[in-house]
């Protein structure tokens, strides 16, 4: 084990044994329990000196005088971060009872978050594929009437959406056409991060008297890039919660439930995971780090699935801080790899 965040070798052995005892058993871990389950041939004192160090520098914490100590959120973080370097390379086969032929995505979806759940013994979650970070491929403005113009908007995945706006008056084929061109010639591959402000003044100055005309469509635009309001995100093992009595005996069992049932909460959850550009696929949110403040006595496990051209969905694990986070990122990494072949494959 490599030296980490400063600590030597010695301290990131003992750091893993309380993490990994705790994880086991839910108890605080006292240094005599370390001096059996490590293989540093340390005494008790030694030990104990070591464990100090690491409560000083905020890797574990000791909730009572006389227990033992608990890993904090900062050493659960080491611990993961550490944990996903070593597995990176591997992906240990799971059994393979999941995900059957099915004909229909949400069939799928759905079938894939109850094997999760099961396999897991924590709540879980898939949503739909949406459009992540898209970018506009084409705008077309047409004239409906003389107070309408349809905007259809073409984004990545040729994923087409209208939008009608209202106008002064008829804009005349000849006017539709050099908007269609400014458009186009501008906005073309661009996603809506990278329109800002000093472009959008351009844009209304290129337009001069149709300028309203050109903040419509591209509040239009704006609408259409973001994560679609019917998102679909099938859960399963809600109850799972119970389980664990560091969550079970408090206010926030319920809230994590109701979360579950309302759905609200876990789409801003899919919406913020999906936005992140430096997403590698699997994101780890360990206590106050979750976007989801009613989850933040838990850990939430997120990973990332592709269809290709701009098409993501989202996959969740919500537990205790001590999940088993070994078996949480197998199980992630495979159904994340069985989702993305077989859509790969329906293409």
């Amino acid at each position: 084990m490599q030296a980490k965040d400063g600590l030597g070798e010695r301290k990131l052995k003992i750091l893993h044994a309380i993490i990994q005892n705790y994880l086991e058993t839910g108890e605080p871990v006292g240094s005599r329990t370390i001096s059996k389950y490590t293989d540093l041939n340390l005494s008790s004192a030694t030990i104990r000196n070591e464990m100090a160090d690491l409560e000083e520098l905020g890797y574990i914490l000791q909730p009572h005088t006389s227990a033992g100590r608990i890993p904090s959120d900062k050493g659960y973080r080491l611990y993961v971060d550490m944990l996903m370097e070593e597995k990176e390379q591997e992906l240990n086969e799971m059994q393979e009872q999941m995900l059957d032929k099915a004909d229909k995505m949400d069939q799928l979806l759905k079938q894939a978050a109850r094997v999760l759940a099961a396999n897991t013994n924590y709540a879980t979650m898939v949503s739909t594929p949406m459009n992540s970070a898209n970018k506009l491929k084409f705008i077309q403005l047409s004239q409906v009437d003389d107070e309408q113009i349809i905007a259809v908007i073409v984004l990545g995945g040729n994923v087409i959406k209208n939008k009608i706006i209202n106008v002064d008056e008829p804009l005349g084929n000849e006017n539709l056409l050099k908007l269609n061109m400014l458009l186009n010639t501008t906005l073309n591959g661009m996603s809506i991060e990278e329109i800002n402000l000093g472009l959008i003044a351009r844009l209304k100055e290129q337009a001069g008297i149709h300028s309203a005309v050109i903040s419509d469509v591209l509040d239009a635009v704006a609408d259409a890039i973001q994560v679609d309001e019917d998102m679909q995100i099938y859960t399963s093992g809600a109850t799972n919660i119970f389980k664990y009595p560091e969550l079970s005996d408090k206010k926030s069992a319920q809230e994590i439930i109701s979360a579950f049932e309302e759905k609200q909460q876990l789409t801003e959850l899919v919406t913020q995971t999906l936005s992140q550009e430096d997403n590698t696929g699997i994101q780890v949110y360990i206590g106050d780090e979750t976007p989801v403040q009613t989850m933040k006595d838990c850990s939430v496990v997120t990973a990332t699935y592709e269809l290709g051209d701009g098409m993501k969905g989202t996959i969740g694990i919500i537990g205790p801080k001590r999940m088993d986070y070994e078996h949480v990122l197998k199980s992630l990494k495979h159904l994340q790899g069985e989702l993305d072949a077989i859509f790969h494959n329906k293409e």
